[in-house]
């Protein structure tokens, strides 16, 4: 098999064995990024000059019998959205154009420590704000299933390089379901832990209350993996958990006998696509085959989510993104007085949807809307989560669609917003409640990759990547590859 078609574990276990070089993967990775990026585009920045310098560094450290890194030498791709000292940092946007950061952050600094190498950084709509990964200033990345369809977003492009096998693993975002969704357009696991198991020290924030880092990888196995090296409490985040890490991958063997999963009817209905909801609930038969124990479950707020979201989060990025005035670093524009160069940095710097965020955001915090609209919103954000606390007095684990739609054309829904909303709205709420989720492969619609969603308590990654990995062992969605 070519080296660029291996996980993160078997890329991991073969450097272990010297079954090849971490020299010779990266450099199989860097031929294909070559080879194929230019038609994906999933890659903002790359340097393969750096990174084979890092895989030379991992290879000595290897041969002097290094133990303890367990993902020494491994190549992965991080989303622009995450600081790096290397690569520049540009979260898609015209603002930040060839920024580099002065600091690295947490995640990417623990991934170095447990060896890995980084690749590249790869293309997110504008500052995370978006579906399809048609936001990015630098152009959208297409889905390597149907170059003429989107990848979903914003973390589009590291769900393309994992499915591309332009990376074996990478990291990604998520603050609505820019992991989750993403990774089930693209046909690949991906996985958003519980709000606060990951630092966002260095994640450029986009809303702070929601923004958590995630992890891709070609199996459920490499997002444990993941997950374990970059989890855990930093002082630098006050969000931070000092919940325990356990090692993810650890327990992933154990059977299904006796586990309770909940299916939210509220995930089934209106504006579905008949094949999707056919191989979510064929999905839901095969664990029930494997030993799981399926139940109905409801979810009665779900309805709300979607303007629940939009309100708290627009709010959040109205706050944070107020920093890029042109002032201090980034796009600035010259003008006659302060206030003009300001409007005409912001005003030319931010694409479409930052603005129409920016805007929306600033509203519902205005004088005489607060209490009327951002307030009102996380009172039901409350309800929301209450619903899921009580799901899972019942449940150990809870499974829907990720999506209503397989993948859809590029510039389909880039004149509706609303449309584009929707395709987020079976994973706004569990962002609203701060759990754990992740996206498998559960099937394919009209040839296009369809993701079963995996919801779990709080700090429980570990049985949501249990049940996703018994259900992606038992079947062969996974082992397919786009035709490129």
């Amino acid at each position: 098999m070519s080296l660029s078609r291996l996980s993160v574990a078997a890329i991991a276990a073969g450097l272990r064995h010297r079954e090849f070089s971490s020299l010779e993967v990266t450099t199989a990775f860097l031929e294909r990024i070559q080879a194929l990026d230019g038609e994906i585009h999933a890659f903002l920045a790359l340097d393969p000059e750096h990174t084979l310098a890092q895989a030379a560094l991992a290879d000595a450290r290897l041969a002097a019998g290094e133990d303890g890194a367990p993902l020494l030498g491994v190549p992965l791709a991080i989303k622009d959205v995450i600081c790096s000292e290397h690569f520049p940092t540009t979260c898609g946007s015209r603002m930040l154009r060839g920024y580099r950061s002065p600091f690295e952050a947490t995640a990417v600094r623990r991934l170095r420590r447990a060896g890995a190498i980084l690749l590249g950084k790869t293309n997110t709509d504008e500052f995370a704000m978006g579906s399809s990964t048609e936001n990015s200033a630098y152009g959208p990345t297409h889905n390597p299933w149907d170059l003429s369809r989107v990848t979903g977003g914003s973390s589009g492009g590291s769900a393309a390089a994992v499915a591309a096998c332009l990376a074996p693993g990478a990291l990604g975002s998520d603050t609505g379901g820019s992991v989750r969704q993403p990774a089930a357009f693209c046909g690949v696991p991906g996985i958003k832990p519980t709000y606060s198991r990951v630092s966002r020290y260095g994640l450029v924030a986009f809303a702070s209350s929601l923004d958590q880092i995630g992890a891709f990888g070609r199996t459920v196995r490499d997002c444990g993996l993941i997950l374990s090296a970059i989890c855990g409490h930093d002082p630098r985040d006050s969000t931070s958990s000092d919940e325990p890490v356990p090692d993810f991958a650890a327990d992933l063997d154990r059977p299904l006998s006796g586990l309770r999963v909940g299916v939210p009817v509220e995930y089934f209905g209106q504006g579905m696509q008949p094949e999707v909801e056919s191989a979510v609930r064929a999905a839901v038969n095969k664990l029930g085959e494997l030993g799981a124990e399926p139940g109905e479950v409801s979810l009665p707020h779900t309805s709300y989510a979607l303007p629940t979201y939009y309100i708290i989060a627009d709010a959040e990025a109205s706050a944070n993104l107020a920093r890029y005035d042109g002032i201090r670093y980034g796009y600035h524009e010259e003008a006659p007085s302060m206030w003009e160069a300001y409007a005409r940095t912001r005003g030319h710097g931010f694409g479409a949807e930052v603005k129409r965020r920016i805007m929306l955001g600033t509203y519902v915090l205005s004088a005489g809307y607060y209490e009327a609209y951002y307030l009102k919103a996380q009172k039901v954000r409350t309800l929301i989560r209450g619903d899921f606390d009580r799901a899972f007095e019942r449940f150990d684990v809870l499974v829907a669609p990720v999506t209503p739609t397989v993948a859809f054309p590029i510039g389909e829904k880039a004149a509706d917003p609303l449309q584009m909303y929707l395709a987020d709205v079976f994973t706004l709420a569990l962002s609203l409640a701060g759990l754990p989720g992740m996206s498998v492969p559960c099937g394919f619609a009209g040839g296009l990759p369809v993701g079963l969603q995996v919801m779990g308590r709080q700090y429980d990654e570990a049985t949501v990547l249990r049940l996703a990995h018994a259900y992606e062992q038992a079947t062969d969605w996974h082992l397919r590859q786009p035709a490129l």
